[in-house]
C-alpha cells in the first residue's frame, strides 16, 4: 500500500452534540499549521495546552485544549494535533474548516475513513489484527464483545499468531537445511521429530481456531427468523426474548406487515431476532362455495419479504400453535425452508394446550414447548440457541475474530493437514512438505498484515468511521 505523505484532518468524536468535541490532524510536519492556527506558541509535547481556536481574521470560534505528540510518540506515528473543544457540530465544522484553511499550503486535506488507523498500521504502531481490533471495540455491542476486542488491541491475539508463525518457521528451517544438505542421508524426520512437531503446530492451531470461532460469535452473531403462519405468537415470543414490549401484539392474523429486528444477548451473545409477517397463502382463508378471501397488496409483501429473511437465516424458529397442531399450511412452510439452516420447531401457546414446558430432540429438529404468553419454556428456547451457535463457557480469553482471520486459520489448517500427508512419505516428498509449511506461514501472516494485498487493507480500513 502507497504511503501517502500529505497531513489529514478529521473530527475524531461521533456526530451529533456533547460536552467536548475533537478535531484530529496528523502528518509529518505540522510547524506552519500550528503557526497558522496558534502564533507563536510553543506546545510542549505531550502537555495540555488551554487556548483560544481562532478564525483567520482572529475572531474566536471557541476555546479548549490542545494536545500536541510529536513522533513517532503518537497514535500514528506521525506528528498529531487535537484540538478539543465544545462538541457542537457547527463549532466542530467551523473548528476542522478553520484547520484545512490553515493547512492548504500544506496540503492539509479532509482524512479518509480509518486512514488515522491504517496510518498507525503503516508506521508499525499497530498490526492489522490490532487495527481491526480499534473498529471492533468501538462497535462493540456487549461488554463480553468490548473485552475480547480490547484484548486484541492490545495484542494478544496478534501474540499466539506470532507464537504459531515461530513454531512453522523453526520447522521450515530443519526441513529446508535437510534439502540444502542431501549428502548428509540422515532420516531428517526421525532425528528431528519432524511429525511430533507438526501435530504440536497442528493441535495449537485449532486451539486457536476454536478461541477465534467463539470470539466471532461476540462480533457478529446470529440473525434468528422468527417464521410461521399468522396468529401463532411471533411477535409475543419476540416480546419475551427482548423482555419489552418491541412489537403489536393483537389477536388479528396479520399484524405484523413488516419484519421488526430486536437485539438481544444472551450469555454475551448478541442475536438479532428478526419478526416476520405471517405466512399464507389465497387458498388458506378459502370460504364454502370456494369464495376465497384475497390477501392484500400490503400483505403479499410482508410475505414476501419474510422469505428473504428466511433465505438470510442463520437459524430459524418455526413457530406452531400448539393448541392446534401441525397443519398442512405449517407442513407447506416447512418445504421451502433452505437447507443446512438449523430449525428450531417452536410450539407455542401450551397454556392452552396443557403441554408442560420442555425440549423434543428429534429427527426433524429440535422441538421446543413454550408459552411466550406466560413466559415459561423461554429459557429453554435461549439455551437451545446458544447450543446452536456453539457457545461454549470455556473460561479463556477469546478473540474478537472476523471471518478473513477464521478462513486464514481454516486455509492454514488445509496446509498443515497437507504437510503431513507428505510427512507420511518419509524423505521422499520434503520439497513438497516445505512449501506446504510456507503456505502456512503466509496465510497466518495474513492475519496480522506481514503479507497482505494492498485490496484487502483498503477494504479492511474503508470500512472504519472517519476520524479514526
Amino acid at each position: 500500500m502507497i504511503y501517502d505523505p500529505v497531513p489529514i484532518a478529521a473530527i475524531a468524536t461521533a456526530p451529533g452534540r456533547g460536552g467536548i468535541g475533537v478535531v484530529r490532524i496528523s502528518g509529518r510536519n505540522l510547524a506552519p499549521i500550528i503557526r497558522a492556527l496558534f502564533g507563536n506558541t510553543v506546545l510542549k509535547p505531550r502537555h495540555a495546552s488551554y487556548l483560544p481556536f481562532r478564525h483567520a481574521d482572529n475572531s474566536i470560534i471557541d476555546q479548549g485544549i490542545v494536545l500536541y505528540f510529536n513522533a513517532p510518540h503518537s497514535y500514528t506515528g506521525e506528528e498529531v494535533l487535537e484540538l478539543q473543544g465544545h462538541g457542537g457540530p457547527v463549532v466542530m465544522q467551523m473548528l476542522l474548516a478553520r484547520c484545512l484553511e490553515a493547512g492548504k499550503d500544506g496540503g492539509l486535506r479532509l482524512a479518509q475513513p480509518g486512514e488515522f488507523t491504517q496510518r498507525a498500521f503503516l508506521n508499525d504502531k499497530l498490526d492489522l489484527a490490532q487495527a481491526e481490533a480499534v473498529s471492533d471495540l468501538i462497535e462493540a455491542s456487549t461488554e463480553a464483545a468490548a473485552k475480547s476486542a480490547s484484548q486484541s488491541l492490545s495484542g494478544a491475539f496478534s501474540k499466539v499468531i506470532h507464537e504459531l508463525v515461530d513454531k512453522v518457521v523453526h520447522l521450515r528451517m530443519l526441513v529446508e537445511a535437510t534439502l540444502d544438505f542431501p549428502e548428509e542421508e540422515i532420516d531428517f524426520l526421525e532425528k528431528s521429530d519432524a511429525r511430533g512437531q507438526l501435530t504440536t503446530i497442528q493441535a495449537a492451531l485449532q486451539k486457536v481456531f476454536d478461541q477465534a470461532a467463539q470470539g466471532a460469535l461476540l462480533r457478529a452473531g446470529l440473525n434468528v427468523v422468527l417464521a410461521g403462519q399468522p396468529n401463532v405468537g411471533k411477535s409475543s415470543l419476540l416480546n419475551a426474548l427482548a423482555g419489552d414490549e418491541v412489537a403489536i401484539v393483537t389477536p388479528i392474523a396479520g399484524t405484523t406487515r413488516d419484519k421488526v429486528t430486536e437485539t438481544i444477548h444472551i450469555e454475551g451473545i448478541p442475536l438479532n431476532i428478526i419478526d416476520t409477517a405471517g405466512i399464507r397463502h389465497e387458498h388458506d382463508d378459502a370460504e364454502p362455495g370456494g369464495i376465497v378471501n384475497a390477501i392484500d397488496t400490503v400483505e403479499r409483501i410482508g410475505i414476501e419479504r419474510t422469505w428473504a429473511e428466511v433465505d438470510k437465516a442463520d437459524v430459524i424458529l418455526h413457530l406452531l400453535d400448539a393448541s392446534r397442531g401441525p397443519t398442512r399450511a405449517d407442513e407447506a412452510i416447512v418445504a421451502r425452508f433452505p437447507d443446512g439452516v438449523p430449525v428450531i420447531r417452536v410450539w407455542n401457546k401450551i397454556d392452552l394446550s396443557g403441554h408442560h414446558p420442555g425440549v423434543d430432540q428429534m429427527s426433524d429438529a429440535t422441538h421446543i414447548y413454550l408459552s411466550a404468553q406466560e413466559h415459561a419454556g423461554i429459557e429453554l428456547l435461549r439455551q437451545e440457541l446458544l447450543r446452536i451457535a456453539g457457545w461454549e463457557q470455556t473460561g479463556e480469553s477469546l478473540y474478537l475474530a472476523r471471518e478473513r482471520h477464521l478462513i486464514a486459520l481454516k486455509h492454514a489448517h488445509e496446509h498443515l493437514q497437507q504437510a503431513a500427508e507428505y510427512a507420511a512419505q518419509n524423505d521422499q516428498s520434503l520439497d513438497l512438505f516445505a512449501e506446504e509449511l510456507r503456505l502456512t506461514q503466509d496465510r497466518l501472516n495474513s492475519i496480522t498484515g506481514e503479507f497482505s494485498s494492498d485490496d484487502l487493507l483498503g477494504v479492511i480500513f474503508s470500512r472504519f468511521c472517519i476520524g479514526k
